[in-house]
């Protein structure tokens, strides 16, 4: 069983930037990759970002991709989500999910991650 816990987030004026951290304990030896998704109200809960727990695989949503840059540090056993750039579309609840069950190739979709933080907010008012 692999725990997340994010910190970050809060309420910004559009074009500012914000940093994201998602801290893993457990069995983060299992983990094939870690991502970030984020719901915002009425909607559906979206890929954001992943990144391989081991090598440099990464991939982005196209909606934050040049904005949005997911890293790692496995010392620390945490990855973090720099976003710049930010727009009032990008309000939402940000969550990391871990992926231990799976492969990166088996795509993005929710199901593919069997563990979840409990998210933090990001606001964005224009």
């Amino acid at each position: 069983q692999v725990q997340l816990v994010e910190t970050g987030g809060g309420s910004v004026q559009a074009g500012a930037s914000l940093s994201l951290s998602c801290a893993a304990s457990g069995r983060t030896s299992s983990i094939d990759h870690m991502a970030w998704f984020r719901q915002a109200p009425g909607k559906e809960r979206e890929f954001v970002a992943r990144i391989a727990w081991i090598g440099r695989r990464i991939d982005y949503a196209d909606s934050v991709k040049g904005r949005f840059t997911i890293s790692r540090d496995n010392a620390k056993n945490t990855i973090d989500l720099q976003m710049s750039s930010l727009r009032p579309e990008d309000t939402a609840l940000y969550s990391c999910a871990a992926n231990t069950r799976g492969s990166w190739y088996g795509g993005t979709a929710e199901g593919r991650y069997d563990s979840w933080g409990q998210g933090t907010q990001v606001t964005v008012s224009s």
